[in-house]
C-alpha cells in the first residue's frame, strides 16, 4: 500500500459497493427526482470522484515528486515499462506460462534462492498466501490459534478471513502500538500453534524489532511449541535495519510470505516460501481458494524486473529515508507548526509516518495545490487515524526521492505549510 491508500489494502476503490448498501440494496427503487436525500448522496459521490480526478491529475502533472504513487502511471506506461525491461529478466521467445509453469516457476525458484528456503509458491495475492500458510500450519500443529498483533494485516485488512474462511482463532500478542516482546509471547495465557510476526509492522509506523529482539521472539515461540510465520510483505527492505542478508532473516521463521508489488514495484502477486512439504500443501490449498490462475506472466515478469532492478536499490532508499525524515522535522520546526511527529524519528525502512494537527482534508488539499501551483508533490493523501484534529500520512522514499536533499525537503515543507488552511 502506498501513502495514498490505507484501508483496505491495497486500494479497493473507495465507495465501491455503497449503492448496494443504501436501502438494503434497493437503491434502484429510489428516484433522485423524488428523493432529495438520494439526490444529495449522488451529488456527494460525484463531487468526491471529481476531487479524486483533480488529485490524480495534480500528482501526475507535478514535475518533482518525493514519492511515486501506484496510480500515477497510465495503462500505456505500465505496458511500455514491461516491454522495455522484460527481456532482460526472462527469455521472451519461450512459451507463455500455463497454470504456474514457465516464467512463474522461474520466479518461484528465484524467490526460494533469495530467501534460502526449499521451495516457494506464487500466489495472486498476499491475502491468499497468508491465509493458506496459517491454515496449513494449524493443520500441522493441531492448534488453530494464531498469535499476532491486533494491527497486523489479517486483523485490519482481510475481513476476518482467518476466522470466517479457515475457522482459525487469534490471540493478540500485545495491545501496544509496537512490535511484541519475547516476554509478552512467553506470557500468553493459552497455547497457540503459530506466532505470526509482520516485518515491518505497518500500521504503527513500519516498525521493526532489533535483531536481538527478533531472535528472542522466535525463541519464545519455540519454547511454547509453536511455529513462526513471517508476514514479510515488505521483508525486502529489512536487511539494512537488521544488518543481515535476506536468507538469514527468513531463516529464523518456518515460513515467509513476501509481496511483489510492495517495495519491488511489481504489478501484483506474492509468494509463500518454506519447507518443500508445506509449499506442496499450500499449492493444493491455492487451487481450492481459486488461485490456480491459467496465465500470470505479466505479474511474474514484473516481479522478476523488481527483483532485478529495485531490490538492489532498497538499502539506498532506507538510508535516504532518514535524510528525508530529518528534512521534514527541520521544515516543520522552521515553519512554526505547533505540533508534529515524524514516526519513527529514524525510519526503520524506506517508509514512515508523518502526523500533523490539522484536518486530513485540509492537508490533502494543500498537497494538491502545491502540486498544481509549484509542480512539487511532497505529500499525497492524509487520513484521520488518531485523536480528533490530528491527521497522518505515509511517506515512501524511492528513486525519485534520492534527488531530494534535506534542504529541498525543508523548502517544500515551507510551501506546503503555507497552503494549509
Amino acid at each position: 500500500m502506498t501513502d495514498e491508500t490505507r484501508a483496505p489494502e491495497p486500494d479497493s476503490g473507495q465507495g465501491a459497493g455503497r449503492d448496494d448498501e443504501r436501502a438494503g440494496g434497493r437503491a434502484d427503487e429510489r428516484d433522485p427526482r423524488q428523493d432529495p436525500e438520494l439526490d444529495s448522496e449522488l451529488d456527494s459521490e460525484q463531487a468526491e470522484r471529481d476531487r479524486e480526478r483533480r488529485r490524480l491529475a495534480a500528482w501526475r502533472g507535478a514535475g518533482r515528486k518525493l514519492t511515486r504513487g501506484a496510480a500515477d502511471p497510465t495503462l500505456r506506461e505500465h505496458l511500455a515499462w514491461l516491454a522495455e525491461h522484460a527481456e532482460a529478466v526472462y527469455d521472451l521467445d519461450g512459451p507463455a506460462d500455463i497454470y504456474g509453469n514457465g516464467v512463474v516457476a522461474e520466479l518461484e525458484r528465484r524467490v526460494a534462492d533469495l530467501l534460502g528456503t526449499a521451495d516457494a509458491a506464487f500466489f495472486p495475492s498476499g491475502t491468499m498466501a497468508q491465509q493458506v500458510a496459517l491454515r496449513c500450519w494449524a493443520g500441522r500443529t493441531g492448534n488453530p490459534v494464531v498469535a499476532l498483533h491486533p494491527q497486523a494485516h489479517p486483523e485490519v485488512h482481510e475481513g476476518d478471513a482467518l476466522q470466517v474462511v479457515s475457522g482459525l482463532r487469534v490471540v493478540h500478542t500485545t495491545a501496544e502500538r509496537r512490535q511484541p516482546t519475547a516476554a509478552e509471547v512467553a506470557a500468553l495465557p493459552e497455547p497457540f500453534g503459530t506466532l505470526m510476526l509482520e516485518l515491518p509492522l505497518r500500521e504503527p509506523g513500519f516498525l521493526l524489532p532489533s535483531w536481538e529482539e527478533l531472535t528472542e521472539l522466535v525463541a519464545a515461540a519455540r519454547e511454547r511449541d509453536a511455529v513462526v510465520h513471517f508476514d514479510g510483505a515488505r521483508l525486502w527492505e529489512t536487511t539494512a535495519h537488521f544488518g543481515r542478508p535476506l536468507a538469514e532473516i527468513a531463516g529464523l521463521a518456518d515460513s515467509v510470505y513476501v509481496s511483489f508489488y510492495k517495495s519491488l514495484g511489481g504489478h501484483s502477486g506474492a509468494a509463500l516460501a518454506g519447507p518443500a512439504e508445506l509449499v506442496a500443501e499450500a499449492r493444493v490449498w491455492r487451487h481450492r481458494y481459486g488461485g490456480q490462475v491459467f496465465r500470470q506472466f505479466p505479474a511474474a515478469l514484473s516481479a522478476l524486473i523488481g527483483l532485478e532492478r529495485e531490490l538492489p536499490l532498497l538499502p539506498s532508499y532506507v538510508a535516504h529515508a532518514r535524510v528525508v525524515a530529518q528534512g521534514l522535522r527541520e521544515g516543520f520546526e522552521a515553519a512554526g507548526v505547533p505540533w508534529f511527529r515524524v514516526h519513527p524519528e529514524a525510519p526503520h525502512t524506506h517508509q514512515f509516518q508523518v502526523w500533523l494537527p490539522y484536518p486530513a482534508d485540509a492537508l490533502t488539499e494543500a498537497g494538491v495545490r502545491q502540486a498544481e501551483e509549484d509542480g512539487v508533490a511532497l505529500f499525497r493523501r492524509w487520513f484521520e487515524d488518531g485523536p480528533p484534529g490530528v491527521a497522518v500520512t505515509e511517506v515512501t522514499v524511492t528513486a525519485e526521492a534520492l534527488e531530494w536533499t534535506a534542504a529541498d525537503v525543508r523548502e517544500a515543507v515551507r510551501g506546503f505549510v503555507g497552503r494549509v488552511v
